[in-house]
């Protein structure tokens, strides 16, 4: 049996490592995925974690990454200010609940054009488009952990 790789980060909110982990993450899983999941899987943590650090309130951010049963997990810790998990509830909720993936991001791309916050907003509708994950949360007081999911087919490689 094939034992997959997983990790756990705690680091300090930075948004300069976060191309390096992406980086690491695609040549890690690479070694027991396949190519075009373990670039998705890699595309995704940059994603997730960009958007934990830019909310985060400044303290610790973690990432986790590991693979139970079928499924590929990844997952985000961070604290945030109660109208920043607002805003990450509701724009999980809306990007899940839209029957069309790719209409949902055609129509984020559109709205980040007007947007004038220095962010794009598109990076959970690119997770759930572009690398075919679902998404979750769940919040406790001000902690909030953001899971991206997707199955795992085919199984690990040698």
């Amino acid at each position: 049996m094939n034992t997959a790789p997983y990790f756990h980060l705690v680091l300090q909110p930075d948004l300069g490592v976060v191309s390096t982990i992406r980086r690491f993450t695609n040549d890690l899983y690479q070694r027991v995925l396949d190519r075009e999941l373990a670039g998705r899987l890699a595309l995704a943590t940059h994603e997730v974690l960009e958007n934990a650090i830019s909310y985060s309130n400044g303290r610790e951010t973690e990432l986790r990454i590991d693979i139970e049963g079928d499924e590929v997990n990844l997952r985000t810790w961070n604290h945030a200010d109660p109208e920043r998990i607002e805003a990450i509830k509701d724009g999980i909720d809306h990007l899940m609940a839209a029957a069309d993936p790719d209409a949902y991001y055609q129509e984020c791309i559109s709205v980040s054009y007007q947007r004038t916050d220095g962010g794009s907003g598109l990076g959970l509708a690119r997770i759930r488009n572009e690398a075919d994950m679902s998404l979750s949360y769940e919040i406790d007081r001000d902690r909030v952990c953001i899971r991206a999911t997707t199955k795992l087919v085919g199984g690990l490689r040698a």
